[in-house]
């Protein structure tokens, strides 16, 4: 079961959710991303949404429609989501993370870095 937060649209939400998927390399690149239908039966949400949200990957340059075939994953979308991801991260994200950091005096050395 997915859940969706009421703030953000579900098109945006779902198209965050692809995108992190993109990001993991699934699918790769070249390859065909799950059909309308195929995702709106994964997640319980209408096709339009779905479609909206599938529009929003095609105008960030991360997959292609290909008329008749679907939709697949552009070459050279992870490596381009990557650094769009990277550069939001330390212009948004780590300002706030680091700031709170150093109001717990959590050191450098603290943190645990093993994945």
């Amino acid at each position: 079961m997915h859940t969706w937060n009421e703030t953000t649209p579900i098109y945006r939400q779902l198209a965050d959710r692809l995108t992190g998927q993109l990001l993991a390399g699934d699918p790769p690149e070249g390859e065909a991303m799950p059909s309308v239908r195929v995702l709106a039966g994964q997640y319980l949400i209408n096709p339009l949404t779905v479609g909206r949200a599938l529009q929003m990957l095609v105008d960030d340059g991360l997959v292609e429609s290909r008329r008749g075939v679907g939709m697949y994953v552009q070459s050279g979308a992870r490596a381009r989501l990557r650094r769009s991801e990277r550069e939001r991260f330390l212009k948004h994200e780590w300002p706030l993370l680091r700031a709170r950091l150093l109001q717990l005096g959590i050191e450098p050395d603290q943190l645990n870095w093993d994945l």
